[in-house]
């Protein structure tokens, strides 16, 4: 059987009520005393009965007292040991711990330095863009206002529809807020060449439902907002087919005008109803990339229309070229005639020139023989060789050279 030691049940006791192991001991021995005076009361009470019985208790108790006092005292000793033991190995936890929070406190600075540097920058740019952002957000604040109210909304829709036709169009072929027989007055009316009746677009749009259909937050008021929005477009397209298409007047069919891609584009994905129904009653939605690709398919139609108006004027220019064309072969004709009589002429000039080079020559080494021959004869008879001899030969081959001639 295992034996306990006082200093473990002091120990024991210790940890389990978390007082010093001191104030334990001195208890204990508090705790002894007390229960030393109980046991001499005691015995003094059985003192008057047996003196014997109770001296023997008293010497038993004196000495249970002073091993209990040694064993105290023992007790003490090694509590002390251990509280000095405790108390340095404390202390030295709290030095290691002290250097490691200072090492930790000094390296959070120097991060938080850091991270207010890195956030200074930061806020400056935020402050920038915070700046940028309250400039965005008075533009969208006036834009709002300008597309809250129907008739300056309505303003901004054609605006971008009369600069999409000025630009594509010339002068002449449109007419804005034109008025039609009907008393009603669209947005825009583009003349068609060859007579036929002109293109009328609307650029009023319903807005309204649509920004409450995107402002809608539930479910629900998405569902009554895409109601409304559904119903008002509906109106609108049934007002422009009532309107716009009056037969002989304007063509059978009408543009919606629609001022934004992203409109237009939600429309076809989400109200394909709507479309076809638009479809239906010749009424066709268009966006600004669409308008400008129409605007450019009527100035091709309008530009073929005025060649073909020219076309007379160009034939008859033709006309006029080939005439003047003709008039010039046939001045070039009598001019190569001009030329081919004096090359002819010329030609003939050369062949009377070479004659008379030969006859030159010839007529030159007749004179030669003859004065060769007068020459002769004055050597031999002394005549003059100026005077020829009648009948001579020399006067014979003049006379046939000049016939000759």
């Amino acid at each position: 059987m295992t034996s306990i030691s006082p200093l473990d049940t002091l120990l024991a006791v210790s940890s389990a009520t978390g007082l010093s192991p001191t104030i334990i001991a001195w208890l204990f021995v508090g705790l002894a005393a007390v229960v030393c005076l109980a046991i001499v009361a005691g015995l003094r009470r059985r003192a008057a009965r047996t003196s014997e019985t109770a001296q023997a208790q008293m010497a038993a108790l004196i000495q249970a007292q002073t091993e209990m006092q040694g064993r105290i005292a023992a007790i003490a000793d090694i509590f002390g040991t251990r509280q000095y033991e405790l108390n340095q190995s404390i202390n030295q936890r709290i030095d290691g711990m002290t250097q490691r929070i200072g090492a930790s406190i000094t390296e959070q600075t120097r991060q938080t330095h850091e991270n207010l540097r890195t956030l200074q920058e930061r806020l400056a740019v935020i402050d920038t863009a915070q700046t940028n952002i309250q400039s965005l957000a008075k533009d969208m604040a006036g834009l709002q206002q300008i597309l809250a109210n129907k008739q300056t909304r309505g303003a901004f829709g054609q605006g971008r529809m009369e600069t999409i036709i000025a630009d594509g169009l010339p002068q002449g072929a449109y007419a804005f807020q034109a008025t039609l027989s009907n008393a009603s007055r669209p947005d825009c009316i583009i003349h068609m060449p060859n007579g036929q009746p002109g293109l009328a677009i609307d650029a009023k749009f319903p807005l309204e439902a649509w920004n409450a259909m995107r402002a809608a937050q539930s479910p629900d008021l998405k569902r009554q907002a895409s109601l409304l929005f559904r119903r008002d477009l509906e109106v609108h397209i049934k007002d422009i087919a009532g309107k716009y298409l009056i037969p002989g007047e304007t063509q059978e069919t009408a543009f919606l005008f629609v001022p934004s891609e992203s409109i237009f584009a939600d429309i076809h994905e989400h109200f394909e109803s709507i479309v076809q129904k638009a479809h239906r009653s010749r009424v066709v939605i268009v966006s600004p990339s669409l308008l400008l690709l129409s605007i450019q398919v009527i100035q091709a139609i309008l530009r073929d229309h005025r060649m073909r108006e020219q076309a007379h004027l160009i034939q008859a220019e033709v006309v006029r070229l080939m005439e003047d064309l003709g008039r010039l072969d046939e001045r070039v004709r009598k001019l190569h005639g001009h030329f081919t009589t004096t090359q002819k002429d010329v030609d003939d000039i050369l062949i009377s020139s070479d004659k008379l080079k030969r006859r030159g020559a010839k007529i030159e080494a007749l004179e030669l023989q003859e004065n060769r021959s007068a020459a002769s004869e004055q050597a031999e008879g002394g005549a003059s060789p100026s005077t020829p001899a009648p009948g001579s030969r020399a006067g014979s081959l003049k006379l046939r050279v000049v016939d000759e001639d």
